[in-house]
């Protein structure tokens, strides 16, 4: 509970899509402070004792859960709200999984796999996988977002102009996000909290974790802004950066290739070097590894390179 927080927001109260048809559960002023209590990204589906056979009974109707929408007094389209990201309250545990059909090697990892974490929540020392390697924790909220002017119902999967699924982890606590305001009231809306994630969530899940966020919610009146922009605090990766990195490449004319053909090769590294399995591989490298663009001027072949901390495994 946030103590200094103007509302609470009860994770009973989510949904799962943009539509700005859907009540506010609360109107606030800018400038005042929320406690949101946000599910995970399975809605509860998954629990600390889940197996991998509970995969197949997942509804994808229940998935990516949003705490909200909160109405803010006063926005009105053109202008910006200032959300401010004060802290997380983590659970504890989360899961990671690979879910047929679903992250960027989806034709490569056909069957279904599951990880269920345990971490301490106060300290968020890093976490174990596999029994060798431990995973820097860095809570954040994957989707955050307001409701779009378009009408009907919006899947939240797909981030969108007003935010959303974006799976940015430097939200994190400290950092402030601009988003662009399409309706009366701006309908806030957040959840998809994370306790770990690498760039790219390549197997399309991170460290799904139940937890709680706090935010200062505020407005900047008659400036429109065309996509969401954030600012953090100081520096976003030092929870890696101590060992340096083993880094694989993908090169060639198309960059959704090159990523595929640079996390491929991280895969193949360590599977070799770390005797994990390549299911155990692909999802450690979605929660810890980074795809980056190199380069991309030298045409016809551009480089995307993935980086995996060597401090996960010392």
């Amino acid at each position: 509970m946030c103590n200094n927080c103007d509302y609470t927001i009860h994770g009973r109260n989510h949904h799962c899509g943009w539509d700005r048809s859907i009540p506010p559960v609360a109107t606030i002023a800018p400038g005042e402070s929320v406690h949101f209590e946000c599910l995970d990204s399975s809605g509860g589906q998954l629990s600390k004792n889940s197996t991998t056979a509970d995969l197949a009974t997942l509804s994808f109707d229940k998935i990516n859960p949003v705490t909200g929408p909160v109405y803010v007094d006063g926005a009105e389209p053109g202008d910006i709200l200032k959300v401010q990201i004060d802290g997380f309250t983590p659970s504890g545990w989360g899961w990671t999984a690979n879910i047929p059909g679903f992250g960027l090697l989806a034709d490569q990892f056909q069957d279904p796999a599951l990880n269920v974490w345990n971490y301490d929540p106060d300290t968020l020392a890093p976490a174990l996988y596999c029994g060798i390697a431990r995973v820097p924790l860095k809570p954040f909220a994957g989707t955050v977002g307001l409701a779009p002017a378009e009408p009907g119902a919006h899947s939240v999967i797909p981030p969108r102009r007003i935010g959303g699924n974006m799976d940015i982890r430097d939200l994190a606590a400290g950092s402030t996000l601009y988003l662009p305001v399409e309706v009366a009231g701006a309908l806030f809306s957040i959840g998809d909290t994370h306790a770990a994630q690498g760039d790219g969530e390549v197997c399309g899940t991170a460290i799904e974790s139940p937890m709680n966020v706090s935010l200062t919610i505020d407005l900047i009146k008659d400036q429109p802004l065309k996509f969401p922009r954030f600012t953090t605090p100081g520096p976003v990766t030092r929870h890696l950066d101590s060992k340096g990195y083993e880094v694989t490449t993908g090169i060639g004319p198309d960059l959704m290739a090159g990523a595929r053909d640079a996390l491929s090769g991280m895969i193949d590294l360590l599977c070799a070097t770390q005797k994990l399995s390549a299911v155990e591989a692909y999802m450690l490298c979605s929660v810890c590894g980074d795809l980056r663009i190199s380069e991309i001027v030298d045409q016809p072949n551009w480089v995307v390179s993935f980086y995996m901390p060597r401090v996960v495994f010392e």
